[in-house]
């Protein structure tokens, strides 16, 4: 019994466009899906002469062949690497559409397949445009995920896989192939265009000479950063064992991660710009995705640069003013919040009595302290002007991120005495609230398993109970006063977190975007695919008279099937392959998903539990840093040489042919 093979040919529509189509020879790739479906992708097509020539000029063709001329006397002239005995011969079909339109539609007239001959073939067409680099490409996307129904009995994983394995891999490899289909014809046209290239050549060295001037120019320049980075850094690796330079690393811990950070990416540009791989050019999603991986370095330096010269340039200019309104910030937020503050604790805060004499000692504790920061402030002020054009030119010279960094160490420092505060009184808070615990499982009889992690029953004495009733009135009859203090000092400070955070999480933010894929996005959309549908332009389930080839020779398909041994009828489908494409939204998203991770539910809960307890202090998390790059040591003139060939290997489309090159 003759199994009736279901054939899927995926066809370019330019060849479509030619209508009588005109090439004799058409190359692709053979893609089984089981013993009854095959996949066939035709890549692109040529005539004899062009094939004759190609395989005189010694050129392996790597693609597979199929045909509608006979092959035996054109592959005697040379070589061709393909499938042992497999090829199809194709004839084509005057059909009408659903919208009244006549198409000539490629058909099979036979398959074969290891020396047997198949007519039984039931035709699905899928034209699709040729993927190109900077054009667009076909991807499968997130919806073609398995995601499996939940059901009663749970099945194993392998069961799953059974039923998913054989479609969804087959449809992939076959979107593999199609993206590689410029590639292939690149390759097969290369042999073909040497007369051309020749007529070209004065343009193409002209190029090439403004090119190597262009790429020698960025060289010498990175060189020249390259050379001042790495004095400064064996500056500072023989500070790095003073005291001063400790200290100064401690205080402004931000600002030094992101300048090393910013260092590194200055100096790692030219090795994110590398050439591609062969297997980059081979596929246009390949490509795609490689080259938005080499060039995310430096637009994000770039658009980060650009930002921190637009805010520092006016910020140097404006940097009096700038100082006046900080000052009077400062001066508000001292006198009207901190003093204020405390001399309210120090009464009746809201109507609670609160003990005068603790009150009064630790409002005076805080007055104290406060008066201290506002001497030191007003001593060391007037520095301040020159921090804001530090601020501006490190805006300038490293981008906006350094510049955000540095400004949040600045605002834990002037915030000092906030945090000593509140530290303080969050140790005086958690040792009373630990004390009244301790007390309390004193009255029930237990005691605490650190170990164990758990209450254990314990027979406490008679002295003991007494200790522990003496000491748990006047602790529990004072901690409203300690809490008033803790809960003010831990508002202002929560405040101040707060805006640390924001400014934080504004670097993340600007680091995280991908500015090359967006810059794409808007360009060109297509470049960026989720998915692929079909939209159906017939379905027919009668056998018609055939066009073979340009020569438009009549093919009874009756007789050819009834060669076989059988007459049965084929159905022909024709549709067209289409792409969805993603979102801005869908597009930049993935690259934020670090961004909120220092604010997940349990970092939340345990912060709030630790600032209840007084056992914790909340601090601003340090803005996430896309990668971790080494420092890179080399001698100049290799950097030199990298630099030089990154910038020209730009110059090299991923599309061109690769032998030309």
């Amino acid at each position: 019994m003759t199994i009736r093979r279901n054939c899927r040919l995926w066809w370019p529509t330019y060849l479509f466009s030619q209508t009588p189509p005109n090439p004799s020879f058409v190359f692709g790739w053979f893609l089984h899906s089981s013993e009854a479906s095959i996949d066939v992708v035709v890549a692109f097509a040529c005539d004899q002469h062009k094939l004759a020539s190609s395989l005189n000029s010694g050129l392996d063709l790597m693609v597979r062949c199929f045909s509608c001329l006979d092959l035996d006397r054109i592959l005697g002239q040379g070589r061709l690497a393909g499938p042992e005995h497999l090829y199809i011969k194709l004839v084509y079909v005057l059909s009408e559409r659903m919208d009244g339109r006549v198409l000539a539609i490629p058909k099979m007239d036979h398959l074969h397949l290891n020396g047997d001959i198949d007519s039984h073939l039931d035709l699905h067409v899928i034209f699709y445009e040729i993927p190109t680099f900077g054009g667009h490409h076909y991807s499968l996307g997130a919806q073609f995920s398995s995601n499996p129904v939940e059901t009663p009995s749970k099945k194993p994983k392998w069961f799953e896989d059974l039923h998913r394995r054989d479609s969804h891999l087959d449809l992939d490899t076959v979107i593999q192939a199609i993206n590689s289909a410029n590639a292939a014809q690149i390759l097969f046209d290369g042999h073909q265009c040497a007369e051309s290239r020749q007529l070209l050549f004065i343009l193409h060295m002209f190029s090439t000479f403004a090119w190597q001037i262009f790429a020698a120019s960025v060289a010498s320049i990175s060189t020249m950063i390259y050379i001042v980075l790495q004095s400064f850094r064996i500056l500072f690796s023989w500070l790095s064992h003073t005291s001063i330079y400790v200290l100064f690393t401690k205080v402004f811990s931000n600002s030094s991660k992101n300048v090393h950070f910013r260092c590194c990416q200055l100096l790692y540009w030219p090795v994110f710009l590398q050439d591609q791989n062969m297997r980059d050019w081979s596929c246009v999603e390949f490509a795609e995705k490689a080259a938005s991986h080499k060039h995310s370095i430096w637009s994000s330096i770039v658009f980060d640069s650009l930002l921190g010269t637009v805010l520092g340039i006016p910020l140097w200019f404006k940097a009096e003013l700038a100082y006046i309104w900080v000052s009077d910030f400062s001066l508000d937020f001292t006198n009207g919040w901190l003093r204020t503050g405390c001399v309210w604790l120090m009464g009746n805060p809201a109507g609670f009595k609160l003990n005068t004499e603790l009150a009064g000692v630790l409002g005076m504790i805080s007055l104290n302290a406060i008066q201290i920061w506002s001497t030191l402030w007003a001593s060391v002020g007037f520095l301040f002007i020159h921090f804001f054009k530090g601020l501006a030119l490190c805006g300038i010279l490293f981008g906006s991120t350094c510049a955000a960094a540095l400004l949040v160490d600045i605002i834990s420092l002037l915030t000092m005495h906030v945090l000593i505060l509140h530290l303080f009184l969050s140790i005086l808070y958690s040792t009373q609230i630990q004390a009244l615990s301790a007390l309390w499982r004193l009255f029930r009889g237990k005691k605490l398993n650190p170990l164990r992690h758990r209450l254990d029953s314990y027979d406490y004495t008679v002295e003991q109970h007494v200790v522990g009733s003496l000491l748990f009135t006047p602790i529990l009859l004072l901690l409203p006063t300690t809490s008033a203090f803790y809960i003010f000092f831990t508002i202002l400070h929560t405040a101040v977190c707060f805006v640390s955070i924001a400014v934080g999480a504004i670097m993340s933010f600007i680091r995280s975007t991908p500015y090359a894929k967006v810059f794409l996005w808007l360009k060109m959309r297509k470049r960026f695919p989720s998915g692929i549908f079909l939209k159906v332009a017939l379905c027919q389930h009668s056998e018609t008279e055939a066009f073979a080839g340009s020569n438009l020779s009549t093919v009874d398909l009756h007789k050819t099937a009834s060669s076989s041994g059988s007459s049965c009828k084929s159905t022909i489908l024709v549709t067209f392959l289409d792409s969805n494409y993603l979102k801005l939204g869908e597009v930049v998203w993935p690259h934020y998903k670090n961004l909120y991770s220092a604010f997940s539910r349990s970092a939340i809960c345990s912060s709030a539990y630790g600032l209840l307890t007084g056992r914790s202090t909340l601090h601003a998390p340090a803005a996430s840093l896309p990668m971790t790059l080494p420092w890179i040591v080399i001698p100049w003139k290799e950097y030199w040489h990298l630099c030089r060939n990154s910038v020209y290997a730009c110059r090299k489309h991923p599309y061109r042919n690769p032998l030309t090159h």
